[in-house]
């Protein structure tokens, strides 16, 4: 999120140039006039205009300055969401060789709440993890997705980018892990009534309806080497060119994350 500038670097090329003759500063001169002459009578050469008002710059207020300042944040987030998925080898730390099934079953596992019993508001994704190979996202009806592998932490390997559907609702759960000390790490986690998601550079982009129409809220999480972690770096609302959503399905995900200071409120 921060960025940092090179300073600027003058430098001064100039050389000793010997002064003109005389006789070369005349011609030269009646050149000049020639030149303006015949621009003169040519009309318009391309010479510089005014680009109209411009707006006046105005300074950002401070509001209620005698406010007292928080030190602590009022919602636990997770800001920083790292697990160690326990129980999944990790082959010669080679992350493409790790069975993103065998992965989604891990957490399944670890949250019986959540997937087990006929209350259990993803249960059908419990159930249906039985027609899942290891291939995963070929076969329906498997709620685990394509998988995606990219180096998203810049240190030369790759990071697997997985996603499953929290059913029988319209939730999609999105993943990035990493690995660590020959480790599975989860370094990203988000569920939400998605309608896209995309990677690009060291960030993960996703994409879901607003209750607004015309809008839709865009989520980034980018990767933090000093916190190792995906950390959620912009939520804002942007129009959508005219597309319209049915209402938000209600998520069970932590509350909303507020905004970066670069990024509207939702």
């Amino acid at each position: 999120m921060n960025k940092v500038y090179g300073a600027d670097r003058h430098r001064d090329h100039r050389s000793p140039v010997p002064h003109p003759r005389p006789t070369r500063t005349a011609l030269a001169l009646a050149a000049v006039a020639l030149l303006a002459s015949a621009t003169s009578a040519c009309g318009d050469a391309g010479g510089l205009k005014g680009a109209g008002a411009t707006p006046t710059a105005v300074s950002p207020e401070k509001l209620w300055p005698d406010l007292p300042a928080a030190s602590s944040p009022a919602f636990d987030i997770d800001e920083v969401n790292i697990q160690v998925v326990k129980g999944v080898t990790v082959p010669g730390d080679d992350i493409r060789r790790v069975d993103p099934v065998e992965v989604v079953r891990r957490e399944i596992a670890a949250h019986p709440d959540d997937y087990d019993g006929s209350e259990a508001p993803y249960r059908e994704t419990s159930r249906r993890m039985a027609a899942c190979d290891e291939s995963g996202a070929a076969r329906r009806p498997c709620p685990v997705l394509r998988s995606y592998y990219r180096d998203l932490t810049g240190d030369g390997r790759d990071e697997l980018t997985l996603g499953f559907r929290q059913l029988p609702g319209e939730l999609t759960a999105v993943r990035v892990y990493t690995v660590e000390k020959h480790r599975l790490v989860q370094v990203m986690g988000w569920e939400d009534a998605v309608s896209a998601v995309e990677l690009a550079g060291r960030s993960v982009i996703i994409r879901s309806p607003s209750e607004v129409a015309g809008y839709e809220y865009r989520l980034q999480w980018t990767w933090d080497a000093d916190q190792k972690a995906m950390l959620l770096t912009h939520d804002e609302m942007v129009r959508t060119g005219g597309r319209t959503h049915p209402p938000r399905p209600a998520s069970t995900a932590s509350p909303t994350p507020a905004p970066s200071s670069s990024a509207s409120g939702r």
